[in-house]
């Protein structure tokens, strides 16, 4: 791994900023849907740090749900093709549903999960996302919430990986794909 870590360039965002932030976002969902069914949806496997953080910082009672939404493919663009390839088990007609992403880029991905998703009549629909990449999009395409923009770079750690690797970084990192 050690050789791995020399195609680290810099770190973009720290551990403190991230975890500042998800403290502040726990706060608002909490406050948002206090007394409301949630379920709260992370998009496997990037985003499933930043879920289990999200939900620790929630005060209120929620349920929790994966999906597995394919774009990459092990490479460093996506391709274009959007695969589900894990769905939720639950109705979801039943809740306010939070989407929780790790990054948009082409918006591809995200867009055919809510298109999916909206079919299933949820009481609401937000997409909450760690990192939004507005200059890559190829879709009309926005969040709801999101924690941090960032320019278009290849980005690793605290879930995003290259090939599996560095999903354990606790910082979010521009990765040298040269």
């Amino acid at each position: 791994m050690t050789e791995k870590l020399d195609k680290i360039k810099r770190v973009l965002i720290t551990k403190n900023e991230i975890e500042k932030k998800v403290r502040e976002t726990g706060r608002k969902i909490s406050e948002e849907y206090d007394g409301k069914p949630l379920l709260l949806v992370s998009i496997l496997k990037g985003a499933f740090i930043f879920m289990a953080d999200i939900c620790r910082e929630i005060t209120i009672p929620c349920e929790i749900g994966f999906m597995c939404a394919e774009s990459y493919y092990s490479g460093t663009e996506s391709s274009g093709k959007v695969n589900i390839t894990l769905d939720l088990k639950q109705d979801i007609s039943k809740y306010h549903v939070i989407i929780i992403e790790d990054i948009i880029d082409s918006g591809r991905t995200l867009s055919e999960v809510v298109k999916l998703l909206k079919e299933r009549a949820p009481l609401s629909l937000k997409v909450y996302t760690l990192l939004d990449k507005p200059e890559r999009r190829a879709v009309d395409f926005s969040a709801d919430y999101t924690l941090f923009t960032i320019p278009d770079l290849f980005v690793v750690g605290y879930g995003l990986d290259c090939g599996e690797y560095y999903r354990n970084l606790s910082y979010i990192a521009e990765y040298d794909a040269g």
